[in-house]
């Protein structure tokens, strides 16, 4: 049986042409980046020569490219060291962050006494601007701002740009986690006033294991990570050298096919959308689906059924991989907070679809014919 894989947003198949580039790299460059003899100093060519890829695929500096082992350690360094080292005394943020985020946060409210404020969104999870101004003018409290570009289970996006200005308005820090969008939206971080951005590979077809993160030169943060005295003495650690590698060549196929992988998975998503309505005209969508929204996400809303609570798993037993949520915690039998902040009436059942290029129309009307037959009974 040939398996559909709608699970896109939790991770990606690795494209050919990255696997093959790492294991190029895997077979003829083997030295330490730090060494200073020729083996090392191939190695430290193939990092820079990643770094300024990476640079380039948001027009940054190649300075301010850091890489990390993934989202979650960019977004820990970012928040924690901001307080650590920019005199940080307040926190805005929402309530739909990726647990890498809320979790953190939570842990610095706790250990550091920073006030963490938590915007609030409507049903399709938008925030206010008008009450993230309203918060930045009621208090002199040095401030960082934390908000996704786009919800990783519901597919929301958020004008970082606009959110960009009113920091530079109000003298705040900002900080926005871009692993869902980087590599499928254009990003110039020259025109967005931000100070830190984090992103991954394996959300683009890239290795998992790896990220970076943008920190802008005007920030001077201590290392998160101690040890050596890579990444320019911002993260101990020997770098992750094949990882880094396949990671910058998903970065530059994603951007070199942006436009067309961008409509291809848009038609994907209408079509489900279009069809799954008219199989099961009782389900609805959680988050926003128009065109502003991201366009790999798709999360449906199941009306009531004796076989919600199983629906997952029987999706799997049909060959079909799906999520009831964030793959961080969707194995943990636990509600989403997303859906939760969202208000929805907690009888019926959320599941995210997520897609890539690599999937097809076909998977769709399979899919759909399977869930079809299961809310016929």
């Amino acid at each position: 049986m040939n398996r559909i894989y709608f699970d896109n947003a939790a991770t990606t198949i690795l494209d050919k042409e990255v696997l093959d580039t790492m294991v190029d790299s895997m077979n003829s460059i083997y030295g330490n980046p730090s060494s200073t003899h020729t083996e090392g100093r191939k190695a430290r060519a193939l990092v820079e020569s990643a770094r300024k890829t990476i640079a380039k695929c948001i027009n940054a500096s190649i300075n301010e490219i850091f890489f990390t082992s993934g989202g979650t350690e960019s977004n820990n360094t970012a928040l924690k060291c901001a307080v650590r080292d920019l005199n940080i005394k307040r926190i805005i943020s929402t309530k739909i962050e990726h647990h890498c985020v809320g979790h953190s946060l939570s842990q610095i409210q706790r250990r550091s006494g920073v006030e963490v404020v938590l915007l609030d969104n409507d049903q399709e999870g938008h925030i206010s601007l008008n009450q993230l101004e309203q918060y930045l003018q009621a208090s002199p409290l040095k401030t960082l701002v934390s908000i996704m570009h786009a919800n990783n289970e519901i597919g929301t996006v958020s004008d970082m740009y606009a959110i960009g200005e009113l920091c530079k308005k109000y003298g705040a820090i900002f900080h926005s986690d871009t692993i869902q969008t980087i590599g499928h939206f254009p990003i110039d971080v020259t025109k967005v006033h931000i100070h830190f951005l984090s992103g991954a590979a394996h959300k683009i077809h890239g290795p998992k294991g790896v990220g970076f993160l943008y920190i802008n030169s005007d920030n001077l943060i201590e290392p998160f990570i101690d040890g050596g005295s890579q990444e320019k003495n911002m993260r101990g650690g020997t770098e992750n050298l094949h990882g880094i590698v396949g990671m910058a060549k998903s970065f530059e196929l994603a951007v070199k096919y942006m436009s067309e992988r961008t409509a291809y998975i848009t038609g994907l998503k209408n079509y489900f959308i279009e069809n799954i309505v008219k199989a099961i005209p009782e389900c609805g969508f959680n988050g926003d689906i128009s065109s502003e929204s991201l366009f790999t996400v798709l999360n449906v809303d199941f009306p009531d059924h004796p076989k919600n609570e199983m629906l997952l798993f029987n999706l799997d037993i049909q060959g079909i991989a799906v999520s009831g949520g964030s793959a961080c915690t969707s194995g943990a039998e636990q509600g989403s907070h997303v859906i939760a902040a969202l208000n929805k009436e907690p009888s019926r059942k959320a599941v995210r679809f997520s897609f890539s290029h690599h999937n097809t129309q076909e998977e769709i009307d399979f899919t759909i014919e399977k869930l079809a037959s299961i809310y016929s009974e």
